[in-house]
């Protein structure tokens, strides 16, 4: 497919965002025509009035009454002229409100994998800047478009029915202007597809080490960082400065063209003044002034369409790149239909086997039976597969062999939003809102109230700490949380957890970044929350599963143990080395 059938395409594509604001669109389209037809006649009737009314009959009295009507003609033009700005503008904004929501709800729907390899900059890029651009091909792409195109062609016609000699005249400089017009618009396009991959790298380096200031400042690499800035900043002013140097020769070439236009018009007249009385070359002012209007109104559009088609390719060009996201079925999670399951139940990994990259498996036909009630711990080194395990079961990532039951139900057959209901998980790294207690603990969900989340608070021991914070659980914690301590973050997320009430739970190593202190209290609101419901610990320290009911060990994606603490010590395995280097090791 050639770039502009793909264009034509992206194009027809945005146009069908705009059907559910018919009545908007035809608003804005009904403005722009009706300004398209009044603006080049009043040019004719400026020309009609000098010649009749000053020029043939100086008569004050229709010369004050036809200013007026002029003047009132403007004014009108004026109101046509916001009444199509605000139609369009309020049409991009609702096409591009409805297009943001589809993209963000498309994008929270993909798997992990997608996040994995996808940089979190180039997704705000899509969601916020490319976006930016594609409203412009609805506020000042379509309809101004439309509209210099019925200007151009009335004012064409206008002057050729007035004199074709003299329009044909002052046209003499068209065909260049649109050799220029062109070579501008290849160029426009080169240097937006350079712009935007310019932009990408620029938000996505500003996203990364914004959010990794921390990094960069204890490795003192602030100095070799601002120089990578610096660079990547350069490449996307060059990117801008090659679109204003195509414009800086574009336009002067325009106002050129028309100053030879006015040139032609006035050597037609010096022309036609030779061998002519008073009176008949002062019945020529009257058409000379017109032709001047018109060539003024020929060339102000030409000009401006140039520049609209450069904003309608950009707006296509980002658009190109939007509909990338949402065509990207591939990677969405597979829903599932399934509603009513109960989870109170055993829970099945018949010889599932998981790869992240394929070839290189992280789970090796696992067997793993986690009874209905119970706590079952899984342990091990560092790659061992543990988190695996949590990413699978939650449909993170989808598991390619073997199978994973809930009782008797393919997790694969429950709806998503229903599986994750029924499955919380605390992650060793909490993410926090830059928002209050309360609304991190909730997450927007108003059916949790300010009673339920004290009274969990209460039981896993957090209550007193989020008391004497300001404004309680009003209190906002900033970004990622970054007022509170680890401990204190980690204890919010199993609030979180708690009040959702889950009928299983995931303790992704909840204790493995916090102190002494801290560990005591979320080992005591482990014991809490983990209390009559099914729970998989992935334990990080020893000393807080040994009351689990099963600790399975894993090792290079393969179950190698499992018993309780007690059959495991006395085993002599694989725990019990583990057990015993961590009992020793000083902490």
């Amino acid at each position: 497919m050639n770039k502009n059938k793909k264009n034509l395409k992206m194009f027809g594509r945005l146009i069908q965002y705009a059907r559910p604001y018919k009545v908007l669109f035809l608003s804005a389209a009904f403005c722009v025509v009706l300004l398209s037809f009044l603006s080049p006649f009043r040019p004719y009737l400026i020309g009609n009035m000098v010649d009749k009314y000053i020029i043939q009959n100086q008569n004050e009295a229709l010369l004050l009454t036809w200013s007026l009507g002029i003047a009132c003609l403007l004014f009108f033009e004026g109101i046509l002229q916001f009444l199509s700005s605000y139609f369009s503008n309020l049409l991009a904004q609702s096409v591009i409100r409805d297009l943001r929501k589809k993209l963000f709800k498309h994008i929270v729907s993909f798997r992990m994998k997608y996040f994995d390899k996808t940089p979190v900059g180039a997704l705000v890029t899509r969601v916020v800047s490319d976006l930016e651009a594609v409203t412009q091909v609805f506020s000042s792409g379509i309809m101004e478009i439309s509209g210099d195109l019925i200007s151009l062609t009335m004012v064409l016609s206008l002057m050729f029915a007035t004199n074709w000699q003299l329009s044909l005249m002052t046209l003499i400089p068209i065909p260049l202007l649109i050799i220029a017009t062109k070579i501008f618009a290849k160029a426009m396009r080169s240097s937006f597809q350079l712009e935007r991959l310019q932009v990408t790298k620029l938000n996505t380096f500003i996203q990364e080490h914004l959010s990794g200031m921390s990094i960069v400042q204890i490795f003192n690499k602030n100095k070799e960082e601002y120089a990578k800035f610096v660079d990547i900043n350069k490449g996307h002013r060059r990117a801008h400065i090659n679109a204003v140097w195509a414009n800086s020769i574009f336009f002067p070439v325009v106002e050129i063209l028309s100053s030879l236009s006015i040139a032609f018009l006035l050597v037609w007249g010096a022309l036609r003044v030779d061998g002519k009385s008073a009176i008949e070359i002062k019945a020529m002012y009257g058409q000379i002034i017109a032709f001047t209007l018109w060539i003024y109104q020929l060339y102000r559009p030409i000009r401006q369409l140039a520049d609209k088609f450069n904003v309608l390719q950009r707006g296509v060009v980002r658009a190109e790149r939007i509909f990338e996201i949402l065509d990207h079925e591939t990677q969405r999670q597979e829903a599932g239909e399934l509603i009513n399951v109960n989870f109170n139940t055993d829970i099945f990994f018949n010889k599932v086997s998981f790869a992240y990259k394929e070839g290189h498996d992280v789970l090796k036909e696992i067997n793993l039976k986690i009874a209905k009630g119970t706590t079952v711990a899984i342990v091990g080194s560092t790659g061992a597969g543990k988190s695996t395990i949590v990413n699978i079961l939650g449909r993170f990532y989808e598991h390619q062999k073997g199978e994973i039951r809930i009782g008797d139900v393919k997790i694969e057959e429950i709806q998503l939003d229903y599986l994750r209901k029924n499955i919380a998980v605390v992650l060793q790294d909490i993410f926090l809102f830059s928002d209050t207690v309360h609304n991190n603990i909730t997450l927007g969900d108003k059916t949790i109230t300010r009673q339920q989340v004290i009274e969990a608070s209460k039981a896993v021991g957090a209550h007193d700490f989020i008391s004497q914070l300001p404004g309680t659980y009003d209190y906002s914690i900033g970004e990622s949380g970054a007022t509170l301590s680890v401990g204190q973050r980690q204890l919010l997320s199993f609030i979180r957890a708690y009040v959702y009430n889950p009928q299983v739970l995931i303790l992704d190593e909840a204790t493995s970044s916090v102190d002494n202190e801290s560990e005591m209290l979320i080992q005591n609101a482990t014991d809490y929350i983990t209390k009559g419901r099914t729970s998989i610990v992935i334990a990080h320290r020893m000393s807080t599963i040994q009351k689990a009911d099963l600790i399975v060990v894993m090792e290079k994606g393969e179950i190698i143990e499992s018993g309780t603490h007690r059959e495991l010590i006395k085993n002599k395995g694989k725990y019990n080395t583990l057990y015993e280097k961590q009992i020793f090791q000083p902490r």
